[in-house]
C-alpha cells in the first residue's frame, strides 16, 4: 500500500514539461505560435504559462502515438491507479475510447450487443465499421422518463440469440447514475466467449471514491473508455482508455492510432497526469464531499416538495443494481415544468448553468471543483422557482425511451441514397441520419430505424420545449433524410 501511495505522487509526463520549461529551448518547430510570441491576444487570453508548455513531440517528451519514456510511465502509473492492465491518454474526447473500444473488438458484419440508451459515439463507431447492433432494450421507469440499466435476463437472452457476437457493450452508469449488474454480465459475457465494453464517461469517481458503485475493471470488463475531464477534474477533452487482461494493448493502440490526432495536447495529457495524481491521493474525500452535497441537495428539496432528486429507492437489485451516490438528477415534472425549462430558468433567470435538462429531469453535475456556497445558491434558486412557475403537469409528455424499430444496419443507412422528407411525411421511412437532443448525445432515431409517429410527435415536443437537437442535415430539424425507396 505504501509502494502504491508513492507511485502516484509521481506525475512524471507534467515533471517532463516542467523540467522543458525550465530550459529556455528556442523552438523551431510547431506549433507556430512559438510559446505564445506570435499571439500575443491568445497568450493575454490563456497565459503564457500555458502555451510555454503547448509543445510539439519530441525526444524529451516522448510521443503519443508510440510512448516509450515519459507517456509511457505516465500511461502506467494512470494504469496501476485505475487497476487495470493498460491505460492509453485519450486525447479526442471519451468519444474516441468508446470508438476505439469497438473497433478494437468487431469489424464489418460482427454483431455487438449493447442497450439502445448508448451516447451516439458508439452508433458513429458502427457506422464507421459496418458491426451490426443487438439491442438489448432497458426497462423504462415510466413515471420518472428514463431508461434504466440492462437486466441480466436480457443480456442472458440475447446472448443466447445472437452466439456469434463478438462484444456486450455496457453504460456504466448511465447519464442518470444508474447502473446494471456489472459484474453479473461480465460474467455471463465471458462464459459465451465475448468481450465486455463499459463506457464510464460518467464514472470516473466509481475508481476513486469509497462505496461506489463497481467500477469496470473491478468487474473484469475488458475495457472501459473513462471521461477524466467529467468528475475528475482534467481539461475538457482528455479521457482514459482502460483494458484488462484479455486485451492486446499493443494491437489496440493501433488501433487508437488510426483515428487519434498524432499531434496530441500536451496540455491535456499533462491534465490527465496531474487529476490522476490528485485523485489516487485525494480521492476518498474528495467524493465523500461530492456525495455529502447530493444527500444535502436531496434533503432539501425533499423538504421543499414537488422535486423529486433520484436516490437509493429506486434499486430493485436488476435494471436498477446500483446508483451513482454522485449524481444529482432531479424529477421536475410535479412542479409541472420540463426538465429542459427548468434548465432554461436557472441559466436566464440565476446565472446557474446545469448540466442538462430532458423533458422531465435535469441533471446539476457535482464534482471535484464544487463548493458550499454554490450548493447553497443551486437549492435557493430551485425553491425560488418552485415558487414562482409552478403549475399542474396536465399534458406534458413524460416517456423519454422510445423503443426503436430496428430496419437494417446504421452502416447500411447512413451511406444509401436518401431523400429530405417534412418530418410528418418521413413516418414509416428509414432514417438515414441520427436525431437526437444534447446533451446528452443519446439519439432519439438513429440510422437504420424507422421514423415512427412517436418519434415525430416526440420530437416535436422537444421542439417546443427548447431542447437542443443535433444530428441531422436540416438544422432546424423541419425535415429528415430517409433512406429512398426501391435504390
Amino acid at each position: 500500500m505504501q509502494q502504491l501511495a508513492t507511485t502516484q505522487q509521481k506525475a512524471p509526463l507534467y515533471e517532463a514539461l516542467m523540467h522543458f520549461k525550465k530550459q529556455r529551448i528556442v523552438p523551431f518547430d510547431v506549433p507556430g505560435h512559438k510559446r505564445g510570441r506570435g499571439n500575443p491576444e491568445l497568450a493575454a487570453f490563456l497565459g503564457e504559462d500555458a502555451l510555454a508548455v503547448d509543445v510539439n513531440s519530441m525526444k524529451p517528451l516522448d510521443n503519443l502515438c508510440h510512448p516509450v519514456s515519459v507517456i509511457k510511465e505516465a500511461e502506467e502509473v494512470a494504469a496501476q491507479a485505475f487497476g487495470a492492465n493498460e491505460a492509453f491518454f485519450m486525447v479526442g474526447g471519451t468519444t474516441s475510447a468508446v470508438q476505439a473500444m469497438v473497433f478494437s473488438t468487431t469489424k464489418q458484419g460482427d454483431e455487438i450487443i449493447l442497450p439502445r440508451n448508448v451516447h451516439r459515439s458508439v452508433l458513429n463507431a458502427l457506422v464507421l465499421n459496418g458491426a451490426i447492433p443487438v439491442y438489448v432494450n432497458p426497462e423504462a421507469n415510466d413515471e420518472l422518463g428514463i431508461a434504466l440499466g440492462m437486466s441480466i435476463t436480457q443480456v442472458q437472452r440475447a446472448i443466447e440469440e445472437h452466439p456469434n457476437a463478438k462484444a456486450v457493450f455496457v453504460n456504466n452508469p448511465t447519464y442518470y447514475g444508474i447502473c446494471s449488474d456489472l459484474k453479473g454480465i461480465v460474467d455471463v459475457a465471458h462464459k459465451a466467449g465475448m468481450k465486455v465494453l463499459a463506457d464510464e464517461a460518467h464514472g470516473t469517481h466509481f475508481y476513486f471514491g469509497k462505496d461506489m458503485p463497481i467500477s469496470a475493471m473491478a468487474a473484469g470488463a475488458d475495457m472501459a473508455a473513462v471521461s477524466m475531464h467529467k468528475s475528475g477534474g482534467s481539461l475538457t477533452q482528455s479521457s482514459f482508455l482502460l483494458m484488462g487482461p484479455g486485451m492486446n494493448a499493443d494491437y489496440v493502440r493501433q488501433v487508437v492510432n488510426l483515428t487519434q490526432t498524432t499531434s496530441a495536447s500536451y496540455l491535456l495529457m499533462a491534465s490527465l497526469d496531474l487529476s490522476r495524481r490528485n485523485l489516487a491521493l485525494n480521492g476518498h474525500d474528495i467524493f465523500q464531499q461530492v456525495v455529502d452535497y447530493t444527500n444535502y441537495v436531496r434533503d432539501e428539496l425533499h423538504a421543499i416538495g414537488g422535486y423529486y432528486v433520484f436516490g437509493n429507492d429506486l434499486i430493485n437489485g436488476d435494471s436498477v443494481y446500483d446508483l451513482d451516490p454522485t449524481k444529482l438528477s432531479i424529477h421536475t415534472l410535479n412542479v409541472g415544468l420540463a426538465g429542459i425549462e427548468v434548465y432554461d430558468i436557472l441559466r436566464d433567470d440565476y446565472d446557474i448553468q446545469i448540466e442538462f435538462g430532458d423533458l422531465g429531469n435535469i441533471l446539476a453535475y457535482i464534482s471535484v471543483g464544487d463548493r458550499e456556497r454554490d450548493i447553497e445558491r443551486l437549492v435557493g434558486a430551485l425553491a425560488d422557482i418552485k415558487r414562482r412557475f409552478e403549475r399542474s403537469k396536465k399534458g406534458m409528455l413524460t416517456q423519454e425511451y422510445l423503443e426503436p424499430v430496428v430496419a437494417i444496419s446504421p452502416q447500411q443507412a447512413f451511406y444509401a441514397q436518401k431523400e429530405l422528407l417534412p418530418l410528418h411525411e418521413a413516418i414509416g421511412r428509414i432514417c438515414g441520419e441520427f436525431v437526437m437532443c444534447y446533451p446528452p448525445g443519446i439519439p432519439i432515431l438513429g440510422p437504420g430505424e424507422v421514423v415512427t409517429e412517436a418519434v415525430v410527435t416526440y420530437i416535436a415536443y422537444a421542439k417546443e420545449k427548447g431542447c437542443q437537437l443535433t444530428g441531422t442535415e436540416d438544422l432546424q430539424v423541419e425535415k429528415l433524410n430517409v433512406v429512398k425507396e426501391g435504390v
